[in-house]
């Protein structure tokens, strides 16, 4: 099956120039136009992947106002599109605004077709390499899912997602210990479907947002009349997730009297509802989470040891995103695919200050802050790529180094090679040229650390 011609897209108001340039492309299906109307309508149904401009457009064909109009706008419908503008008049003023407005190239009347041929071949070649690279951006995005859903190239957060996996179908209570947005409901989810109770529900709870005087009647349930406002027997959380998860965010904030009704639940596997005098059976896994240190919480008599115990059967601690080299300019990205998609379809990108920014912050939101400033910057980007400004970060914070040189630079260089590996998105010719190190040496390093591009 032949291969499909790139298409090409001249606007032209001069007719034997177009004719000219028209035949002087034949490995690409050509569409022509003179002028904004016939164009914007020929970019809508035609999608080109270059644009030859000429600024001299009517009706203005003596000067460049209509010409960067029709640039402007094809910016803002198709931000991917290689635009190369040409002009007459004030040669080197005109090209400076087209590229600052989101132009591929510039080249001066009178036109040598040879040398726009040229440019144009160039720039095609370089937007099928741009959705190749989105293709495998997203692929990859869709191999580093683990787990559920859990998107990571780090190898700590790979480790956190085999430990679940290997727990999943124990059935054993599992304890997840880490800062806020770092993705501990992500992680019992994906647990929760890994196991054999994934046609089951998974019900989630976040303790500290429910007042103590409630929280008993969220967990337990209650029979009608059991209390003012009683007016049916309701089921508990626990009883929801019979046969399935439940999950227990912020287990750290349930009252101490709650605790001892929880942990009877955990040793028997029976719950009495709020006013109710039979025991009912139920069959449910616990997972909970928190951010507080509940081993200080013991210490203090707020937290009941042996229910820590019976909780913490299996504990998985969570790095923050700070610690997962790499994962912030990959979430980043698909962040943005999605947020580009719902909201602001003419941003195409990160700018390279904005990778850099995202790859050196410290990120004490983890994961949700960085969710949040992808969003905040799609809604609120001027241009079509993303600056550092548009994610409002500065300087990432330095890290702190092992005393032993030789474990100091092993980790520095494995650190390094994730970041140059995922804000190069794999390409190992790009990595190497941002390390400052030849490929050989490249993929001498990624065997000696035994690390993957």
């Amino acid at each position: 099956m032949a291969r499909e011609k790139p298409r090409l897209l001249i606007v032209e108001d001069d007719e034997g120039l177009q004719a000219q340039l028209k035949w002087a492309y034949e490995d690409f299906e050509v569409v022509c136009a003179t002028d904004r109307e016939t164009a914007l309508a020929a970019l809508r149904a035609e999608e080109p992947a270059v644009v030859t401009l000429d600024l001299g457009l009517p009706p203005d064909p003596d000067g460049v106002s209509e010409g960067f109009a029709v640039l402007d706008a094809i910016m803002a419908l198709k931000p991917d599109t290689k635009v190369i503008v040409a002009s007459g008049h004030g040669a080197r003023e005109s090209a400076l605004a087209a590229i600052a407005r989101g132009a591929y190239d510039f080249y001066q009347k009178p036109v040598d077709i040879e040398a726009l041929g040229l440019i144009v071949r160039r720039a095609c070649n370089l937007r099928q390499i741009e959705q190749e690279n989105r293709s495998l951006v997203l692929q990859a995005a869709e191999d580093r899912t683990v787990l559920g859903g859990l998107i990571t190239a780090a190898p700590e957060m790979m480790k956190v997602a085999r430990t679940m996996e290997r727990v999943a179908n124990t059935g054993v209570s599992i304890m997840l210990l880490g800062a806020s947005g770092t993705g501990k409901e992500l992680l019992a989810r994906g647990l929760h479907q890994a196991s054999d109770r994934a046609g089951g529900r998974f019900v989630a709870i976040n303790c500290a947002a429910i007042p103590e005087t409630l929280l008993e009647a969220e967990l337990f349930g209650h029979e009608k009349g059991a209390f003012t406002g009683a007016v049916k027997t309701t089921e508990g959380k626990i009883e929801q997730a019979h046969g399935g998860t439940l999950f227990l965010d912020e287990v750290g904030d349930i009252p101490l009297p709650l605790q001892v009704k929880l942990l009877r639940f955990l040793q028997e596997r029976q719950i009495e509802r709020i006013g109710g005098r039979k025991a009912i059976d139920v069959d449910t896994r616990i997972v909970c989470a928190t951010h507080q240190d509940l081993e200080a919480m013991i210490a203090e008599g707020r937290f009941r040891e042996d229910l820590f115990y019976r909780l913490a059967e299996i504990v998985v601690k969570i790095p923050p995103l700070s610690e997962r080299a790499g994962d912030a300019v990959l979430l980043a990205r698909v962040f943005l695919k999605r947020f580009t998609a719902e909201m602001n379809p003419a941003v195409g990108g990160f700018a390279p200050d904005a990778l850099a920014a995202i790859d050196g912050w410290s990120w004490p939101g983890n994961v949700r802050e960085l969710e949040n400033r992808v969003k905040r910057a799609v809604i609120m980007a001027d241009g079509k790529l993303i600056t550092a400004a548009d994610l409002d970060l500065g300087a990432g914070d330095e890290d702190d180094f092992p005393l032993n040189l030789k474990s100091a630079r092993e980790r520095s260089d494995r650190k390094m090679i994730r970041h140059a590996l995922a804000r190069s998105e794999g390409n190992i010719s790009h990595t190497a040229k941002l390390l400052g190190i030849s490929r050989p040496t490249l993929y001498d390093l990624l065997k000696q650390y035994d690390l993957q591009a």
